[in-house]
This record gives C-alpha cells, sequence and structure tokens, in this order.
C-alpha cells in the first residue's frame, strides 16, 4: 500500500511538473515600455525565410519563421505599439501580421526600393513621435535604421540571426537610448554573427 502511494507520487511529478515548467516557458518576456514623452522603435529582422527556393527574390517566411512571428506578438503585444512598419516585400509583412492582426493596425508599407529607405523609416518614426512603433527589417536596413534614429552603428545582422530585437527610445529632446534584447527562439551560435 505505501508502496503504491509512492508511485502514485511520483506519477504525479512526472505529469504535472513537465506542464507547469511549459507552462512557464511559454509567459512572454515584458519588453521596456514607452515612458511620458518618449517615442519608442521596436526594430527586428524579418523572421527565418524559406530557403528552399533560392532563384525566389521575395520569398515568404518558413514555419519557423511563422512560429517567430508569433512569438513576436506575444512578446510585444502589451508594449503599447501604435504603429507598424514593414517593407514592400513579403517576410517583413508576414513577420508582423500576427502582432497588426492581434492589435487592429493596417501596416505602414515604406519600400526598399525608395531611396533613402532608412532615412524615411526614421522620419516616419519621428513623425510619430509619442508613440510606440514596430518596425520590421532586413539584415542590413535594420541597423542603418537604428543609426538614422541617432542608435549607435551596428554591423550588418547576420544571415543566421533571427532574434535581435532592438528598443530605440527616443527623448522628447531627441536623444537616443538603445536597448538590444532577443525574442522567440535563440539563433544558433555563430561567434562570427555575434552582436555586441
Amino acid at each position: 500500500m505505501k508502496h503504491s502511494k509512492i508511485n502514485w507520487t511520483w506519477r504525479a511529478l512526472l505529469v504535472f511538473v513537465p506542464a507547469i515548467v511549459a507552462a512557464c516557458a511559454t509567459v512572454p518576456v515584458p519588453v521596456p515600455v514607452r515612458q511620458a514623452g518618449e517615442t519608442v522603435a521596436y526594430i527586428v529582422r524579418h523572421a527565418e525565410k524559406v530557403t528552399t527556393a533560392q532563384n525566389d527574390p521575395d520569398p515568404a517566411i518558413s514555419s519557423d519563421g511563422r512560429f517567430r512571428a508569433q512569438m513576436l506578438a506575444d512578446r510585444l503585444g502589451r508594449a503599447g505599439v501604435t504603429r507598424i512598419i514593414v517593407t514592400d516585400l513579403k517576410r517583413t509583412q508576414q513577420t508582423a501580421a500576427p502582432l497588426a492582426a492581434r492589435l487592429g493596425i493596417t501596416p505602414e508599407i515604406i519600400a526598399t526600393t525608395v531611396p533613402g529607405h532608412s532615412d524615411s523609416v526614421a522620419a516616419t518614426v519621428l513623425h510619430h513621435r509619442g508613440e510606440s512603433i514596430l518596425v520590421v527589417g532586413h539584415s542590413v536596413t535594420v541597423p542603418a535604421i537604428i543609426e538614422a534614429l541617432g542608435g549607435p552603428k551596428f554591423p550588418t545582422i547576420c544571415d543566421s540571426q533571427y532574434s535581435d530585437l532592438f528598443v530605440v527610445h527616443i527623448s522628447d529632446a531627441g536623444a537616443t537610448r538603445v536597448e538590444h534584447l532577443h525574442y522567440g527562439p535563440a539563433d544558433a551560435l555563430n561567434a562570427a554573427c555575434a552582436l555586441p
């Protein structure tokens, strides 16, 4: 009798502990939210793209990318985002889609072919001072947008990196502070691609 009670206890632990751990793992970590007088831009590269169609200039995001896009929506769902800026390419629009649907926001498209694309994105962010804005860009444009907003010069994001989340805080006076965070599944370790 005593033996079966111990077995039941261990069985219960084997069932409930993993369930509790899994539940905790899905709770999104809060991101810094906009303070009074600030403008905040949450800047990410698009999620993982389909790589099987080598000659496709506008690939969609992959199943991993769709999962990451959902994680982005979970991470920023309560951050007070009021605007979303994407490019004319599917992978940025699909990355933003879950958050846009959740918040009822129609993303603004700024084509990558626009001369001075990064400056145009920065100007659009600054046009909406006092708001929280998600910007979804590309490995080359994300660092350029951060710099155009007054942040430091970051290197181009490596092709294997998708988890970077840059939070650009712009004060009323125009001072810029950047936080480098991450969201969703961790990137594969690659020392050559590590950003500071």
